[in-house]
């Protein structure tokens, strides 16, 4: 920390603690600059210091603290207003603004003492001579915060109609302000509109877009909008976080978490600031804050998860339903001391409606990683019609339904395949368990005990053997040979699922011969017989995959001849049964399994889509799904894009409700990349947050959901959403590991977030990603990657003002460019270093060499290329670092920073720049502009050097060479506009008398 010995170390440290972030730090050392300032004994300080201090307050928590060092700057004016220069002038009356809202937003303040303070204030601007614009908008304030509308409504009027000036806040904050009162009063649309110039960065401030951002999040939920409320949330709150004094702006953020599905993430901006529990500076952004806190509370109280441990005010550890009475109490209780101070009950109604909304949405994805510690679990997807409604099996209570009747539904869902069979079958057993406990007799017979095992080892898979053969062994008993045969076939294929495929192929073949001369014997039926043939045929297809690239065409022949055994017995004769039109769909789609490992894409294709059409014609659409997802791949392998997008939308569709969150993420996956691939980017990001969602709800969130946050990222920042996008990568960079992801999605995560931290502004922190990538591909074979990160990471420092670090780093890219042998990243390299040098080191000569050292490299890679087209590109280069070094020559002599006489300098400047005109001139159109800034730069210089009909001609030239350009060429019209007015400049000069 430097000393103040002086106004201007004064004023430096003042700026050096303006850059700090929000918060007692600042504030503290702002009460300390104050001090410091008393000691130099010049008014003006102490003006400036106090302003300062006021400036700091009123960022922050403390706003109460405003109130003295506005009080003490306003007895100074009194008394001595020659002791205010015009800056400090201006400001004085200006925080006349922050003083009216800072008294609304503290209840001990009464009423009677703003409203006389409001007078003060217009008389105070009408002597200063100022518009009363801002004095109207004040009352405005006061009169919606006690809630008096006729009066609130004059009081907008009037600040409307009243001039703008220097006083009025900025377009930014008065457009906030006004779309505020539009949404109070229930007009999303025309808040909106309002918001809109401050929403696109039309206009700006220190608090702005931030507040706007918020204040629009429940309006576009209201009007249906998700998309862009999901974005000004990422985006905002991105500006809000490190503000400490914006808590209500937060609340607004915790809120629309709360009201959109995203009550986890809530709970996490919760935990990001503790202190706005209990920080007591400003009571109003209080309020809202506990207000919204009571909110989050009774919802995740509603949701059945009031015993959950949630973030709260230090000193004790809370749970939902302990905190929600706690707050409501503590906002109630702010909000009397409002209305006392009011005479109203306006702000207590407030506080109660907004303690009281609803969820606008049930679910909005956000994209951003979820929190592994949040007490959150969404619910289950509804159960489809038919499948009963009990919470643990998706059936009936089998407490209030009758046993028969379970029997018959259980029986017509295993019969036509319905998705949630087995859970019927589990809720007779319950039921008939219930019953005999109850001391009655047997209540099932033999037949549906063996349908109850049966179905209960379908839902075990590979340790379900014993209970199949259980089930045989009923079916037996029930006198059904054919079903215990094919229950006999189920548990033989249990074997294959566990890789042990000669076992199953052991334990098939006895059923498999006693089913066909059962069946040819009249002694079962179709159903059971094509049961056993498809385990077998299962299992022979399990033999082809088990057997990788040692299959053998023996091993393929015997499955498909298996697998046509299938369709040969059903095909045709399937009727109204839809297990056995199952049967033949599954075949034809087992007969495309084989063909592609055959290798015959095509044909695996083909059937891949009959198979999938097969299923939807039987009304077994979720069926259908294994098979378009299949077809998707083939389709990408074949080239057939379109065709990969319509399977994977079928299987979207397809499966419907009992689609698995984790199939759900898959397809939306890879229709983002499908989409995203055809340059439908908005699209292709849709799918992305969907991906992401559903692969959170599967558990898969730091594998599967990790990738899909990956892939958005990307598509964000390919749309320009910097702040979504940084947000989203920044979330996902936890989750994105070299062991389970590689270290290329790394790299491509940390490379995208420092373009987006980049284009946000971010450059320090935009350095430190790209470096991070850098030494991750500082191992890779390839270095390409590895030095474009170098030069990109540079260029971040050089942006941040860090100059020593970005010199190093760009001599680094420069050894690398060299190694791999890519000459227009060197010589960039070299004439950013020359840049850097001069403006850092102010060594011209330094900077002249290096200069130099760029023409060298990039005339020699000329000399030396391969082809024509690399020569055109290296020859454009060439003549972008001759019209460089004619630049840096220039700013060497505005600068006074050589010893050359300033004309030398301009006549070497003028040589380099023709060296640039004679590179650019050959290459054609496609460098026309480039050659023509270059002679208007040399044209200008002649003109400083005494030349006016050389500047004159080299004008002409331009005029000449876009003489044919359209209209509508912006470029053209611009060089043609400057060519003019340097003509027009010479000739005035030519007309000048000559002064003796």
């Amino acid at each position: 920390m430097s000393p103040i010995t002086d106004f201007d170390s004064l004023r430096r440290a003042m700026g050096e603690n303006s850059e700090q972030p929000e918060g007692p730090a600042r504030n503290a050392r702002a009460e300390h600059l104050l001090l410091e300032a008393e000691k130099l004994n010049i008014p003006l300080a102490v003006i400036e210091a106090l302003g300062h201090q006021l400036k700091v307050y009123n960022y922050s928590s403390e706003k109460g603290k405003m109130f003295v060092p506005f009080a003490r700057l306003l007895r100074m004016w009194d008394e001595r207003p020659e002791d205010f220069d015009e800056y400090e002038t201006h400001a004085l009356h200006w925080v006349f603004k922050w003083m009216s809202a800072g008294m609304l937003g503290q209840p001990h303040i009464p009423l009677a003492s703003i409203e006389k303070w409001l007078g003060e204030m217009e008389h105070r601007y009408r002597l200063a001579g100022h518009s009363e614009r801002a004095v109207r908008g004040a009352e405005f304030s006061v009169a919606a915060h006690v809630g008096d509308m006729p009066r609130a409504e004059r009081a907008y009027a009037a600040w409307l109609a009243a001039d703008r000036d220097t006083m009025a806040d900025c377009h930014a904050c008065e457009l906030h302000g006004q779309g505020w009162w539009q949404a109070h009063n229930g007009r999303d649309e025309e808040a909106l509109e309002l918001w809109r110039p401050v929403l696109e960065g039309e206009f700006a401030c220190a608090h702005e877009p931030h507040t706007a951002l918020a204040s629009s999040l429940l309006p576009l939920l209201r009007l249906g909008r998700a998309d862009e409320a999901r974005a000004h949330h990422l985006r905002g709150f991105r500006l809000v976080r490190p503000m400490e004094s914006m808590r209500g702006a937060y609340a607004d953020h915790v809120e629309f978490c709360t009201l959109s599905g995203n009550e986890a993430r809530a709970l996490e901006l919760l935990a990001e600031r503790p202190a706005y529990f209990t920080d007591e500076g400003h009571p109003r952004s209080k309020l809202d804050f506990l207000s919204v806190v009571t909110l989050l509370m009774d919802r995740l109280t509603e949701l059945g998860l009031g015993a959950g441990r949630v973030p709260g005010p230090a000193g004790q550890t809370w749970t939902a339903a302990e905190l929600a009475p706690h707050a409501r109490a503590q906002a109630l209780a702010l909000a009397a001391r409002f209305d006392e101070r009011n005479g109203t009950e306006y702000v207590s109604e407030r506080a109660r409606a907004r303690m009281a909304r609803r969820p606008l949405v049930d679910r909005l994805p956000l994209g951003v990683r979820p929190s592994g510690a949040s007490p959150i679990r969404v619910p289950e997807l509804p159960v489809p019609p038919g499948a009963g409604t009990s919470a643990e099996s998706g059936t009936e209570s089998s407490g209030d339904v009758a046993l028969p009747a379970l029997l018959v539904e259980a029986r017509r869902m295993s019969d036509t395949l319905q998705p949630h069979a087995v859970e019927a079958w589990a809720a007779v057993a319950r039921a008939a368990e219930e019953a005999e406990a109850a001391g009655g007799d047997a209540v099932l017979e033999p037949r549906d005990r063996a349908e109850i095992a049966d179905h209960e080892a379908m839902a075990l898979g590979p340790g379900a053997t014993g209970l199949f053969e259980r089930a045989a062994e009923l079916y037996t008993e029930a006198g059904d040979p054919g079903e215990a045969l094919a229950a006999h076939a189920r548990a033989a294929y249990v074997h294959a699922l566990a890789g042990r495929v000669d076992e199953a192929l052991a334990a098939v073949a006895g059923p498999h011969e006693e089913i066909l001369a059962l069946y040819a014997a009249g002694g079962t039926g179709l159903r059971q017989t094509a049961s056993v043939l498809m385990a077998r045929a299962r299992i022979l297809t399990r033999r082809v995959h088990a057997a990788g690239e040692d299959l053998e065409e023996a091993v393929l022949e015997e499955a498909v001849t298996a697998v046509r055994a299938v369709l040969a017995l059903v095909e045709g004769r399937t009727g109204e049964d839809v297990r056995l039109a199952a049967r033949a769909a599954e075949a034809q789609a087992m007969l495309g399994e084989l063909a592609g490992h055959a290798g015959d894409v095509e044909t695996a294709a083909d059937l891949s889509a009959r198979a999938a059409g097969a299923f939807v014609a039987a009304g077994l659409p979720w069926f259908a799904v294994e098979y378009e997802a299949r077809l998707a791949q083939l389709a990408h392998h074949l080239g057939d894009v379109d065709g990969a997008e319509r399977a994977l939308r079928a299987a979207l569709e397809h499966g419907g409700p009992y689609l698995e969150p984790v199939g759900r993420a898959q397809l939306h996956l890879q229709l983002a990349e499908v989409t995203g691939g055809l340059g439908r980017v908005a699209e292709a990001a849709d799918h992305a947050l969907e991906a992401a969602h559903w692969a959170d709800e599967a558990g898969e969130g730091p594998t599967l959901g990790a990738w899909a946050r990956h892939q958005l990222g990307g598509f964000l920042l390919r749309r320009g959403r910097w702040a979504e996008a940084a947000e989203v990568l920044e979330s996902v960079l936890p989750d994105v590991t070299a062991g389970t992801h590689g270290e290329g999605a790394v790299v491509q995560a940390l490379w995208w977030l420092g373009d987006c931290l980049g284009e946000l502004g971010e450059h320090r922190d935009a350095a430190e990603r790209r470096l991070q990538a850098a030494e991750i591909a500082r191992h890779w074979p390839e270095q390409q990657d590895h030095a474009t990160l170098a030069h990109l990471a540079a260029s971040s420092l050089e942006q941040a003002g860090l100059t020593d670090e970005a010199e190093r780093a760009y001599a680094r890219a420069g050894e690398l460019w060299r190694t791999v042998g890519d000459a227009p990243g060197l010589v960039r390299s070299l004439r950013a270093r020359a840049w850097l040098t001069l403006r850092g080191e102010a060594d011209p000569d330094g900077a002249r060499a290096l200069m130099a050292d760029a023409v060298e490299e990039c005339e020699a890679a000329v000399d030396a290329a391969p082809d024509g087209e690399t020569r055109a590109r290296l020859t454009a280069e060439l003549g972008h670092t001759h019209r460089q070094f004619a630049d840096l020559l220039v700013r060497m002599e505005d600068e006074g920073a050589a010893d050359d006489d300033g004309e030398a300098l301009f006549e070497e400047a003028v040589a380099a720049l023709d060296r640039a005109i004679a590179a650019f001139a050959p290459l054609g159109p496609d460098t026309l502009r480039d050659r023509c800034r270059a002679e208007l730069a040399a044209a200008w210089l002649e003109a400083d050097l005494g030349r006016p009909a050389d500047a004159a001609a080299r004008a002409r030239a331009v005029l000449t060479a876009h003489g044919e350009a359209p209209e509508e060429d912006e470029a053209a019209r611009s060089l043609r506009g400057e060519a003019e007015r340097l003509l027009n400049t010479v000739t005035e000069e030519k007309q000048e008398p000559v002064e003796n």
